[in-house]
């Protein structure tokens, strides 16, 4: 009976830190959409354009902020403790160094002013240095405190800029706002990662679980956990950047192959693989520590859990394709309705992929992005020589690739350790 009582304590615990993770990742999206929302009704067409050019850079520039957080989360889950101040504060200058050096290109490439593009380096820095306390509380499995940093981190990044834009300010004036509040944050990141005595978790040789083993990849989890390095963060960096790009390949795709009205309604569908995509990401985020642990009875119910969320997104979209059109990009889209299961369908797909990736990453696997860069590179051909000009020839090809995705991260994951 206490063995059952803790269990059930352990599964409210990991619900209330799912639900907490779940409104810390609304809040942030909804920030995000509130600033280009308030942008088109506050500032001129030229000023809206800037601003918009400028957080689409940043959010490219921030890259390196999840790639710490990922490393930083793995380390911790498997060497507990460690000192990872050095390594927060270099990734951070450097990424903001570059983007200082990229400023001036940026300003005349872009058609951008200087104080924009100059401002940006300050803004990711905030954002890539706050990857550290991110990824030390999503390591220590304090989930709580992560999602209170991560909304912390929401209004540093966007609240700035949506004072700003209240105020009637122009983007220069924004954009300064929004590197006040992110620099300001930081303390308070550091406040929450911070708890001397938290306990150390348990290292996956010693736990005494049935469910948890090593992992077998090719660099073993105790020689990986003794030293954090750049090599880590650059391969995580490189495998967020892989998820980034092959998520909206498709939709560059469309754009350059479709004509104008037709990529117009492939970007109204992809808001659909975006909805499938994203929303089981929180399964991912705490399962991650268990993946860096070795724990593959975690692996297991976290790619069921994200299979399930799928189905019921693609079966969703099935039975109310026409609705979802209909909320998405009005009565105009109504004739895409029964492509609707095919769009969430990618996004479903490439969820598991993410994990999987992120399963790779965590238990130092080398190359692991290198099939998304393949799958990447399958798309744009596939699509450029062989798909129709349709909206449903790229959506084809692009599900195609995600399903081949899928399988060979699966093959990876579970066929080669089982070898």
């Amino acid at each position: 009976m206490a063995q059952t009582t803790s269990r059930d304590v352990a599964r409210l615990r990991l619900g209330a830190a799912g639900a907490a993770v779940t409104v810390a990742t609304v809040v942030t999206n909804a920030l995000a959409y509130v600033v280009p929302m308030l942008g088109a009704r506050r500032l001129s067409a030229a000023d809206l354009g800037a601003l918009a050019t400028v957080l689409a850079l940043a959010a490219i520039a921030a890259v390196p902020g999840f790639g710490l957080q990922i490393a930083v989360a793995a380390h911790r889950a498997r060497s507990g403790t460690g000192d990872t101040s050095r390594l927060g504060l270099r990734t951070a200058a450097l990424t903001a160094g570059v983007t200082v050096a990229a400023a001036p290109a940026l300003t005349v490439a872009l058609r951008l002013p200087l104080a924009l593009t100059l401002l940006l380096a300050t803004t990711t820095f905030a954002t890539v240095l706050s990857g550290r306390w991110l990824g030390e509380l999503q390591g220590d499995q304090r989930f709580l405190r992560l999602a209170a940093a991560m909304v912390a981190v929401a209004v540093g990044r966007y609240g700035g800029l949506v004072a700003g834009l209240l105020l009637g300010r122009g983007p220069e004036m924004c954009l300064f706002l929004a590197t006040l509040t992110g620099l300001l944050v930081l303390p308070l990141l550091a406040r929450l990662a911070s708890s001397p005595e938290y306990p150390r978790p348990p290292e996956p040789a010693t736990s005494g679980r049935p469910d948890v083993e090593a992992t077998g990849t090719s660099a073993a989890p105790s020689t990986a956990a003794q030293r954090l390095g750049a090599r880590q963060v650059m391969t995580a960096c490189g495998a967020t950047l892989a998820m980034l790009t092959i998520s909206y390949a498709d939709l560059i795709l469309a754009r350059q192959l479709l004509p104008v009205a037709a990529s117009g309604a492939y970007a109204v569908g992809a808001v659909l693989t975006k909805g499938a995509l994203w929303a089981p990401q929180v399964v991912t985020l705490l399962v991650l520590p268990r993946l860096a642990q070795g724990d593959r009875r975690a692996r297991l119910v976290a790619l069921a859990l994200i299979l399930a969320c799928g189905a019921v997104l693609v079966v969703s979209s099935a039975v109310a394709g026409e609705l979802a059109f209909r909320l998405v990009g009005g009565a105009d889209y109504l004739h895409l309705a029964g492509t609707a299961p095919m769009f969430a369908a990618v996004g479903a797909l490439y969820a598991v992929v993410f994990m999987l990736v992120n399963d790779r990453v965590a238990t130092v696997a080398r190359w692991p992005a290198a099939p998304l860069w393949l799958a990447t590179a399958g798309l744009a051909a596939g699509a450029a020589l062989i798909a129709p000009r349709t909206v449903t020839g790229v959506l084809t090809c692009s599900l195609t690739v995600a399903a081949l995705a899928a399988l060979v991260m699966a093959w990876l994951v579970f066929g080669r350790r089982r070898r």
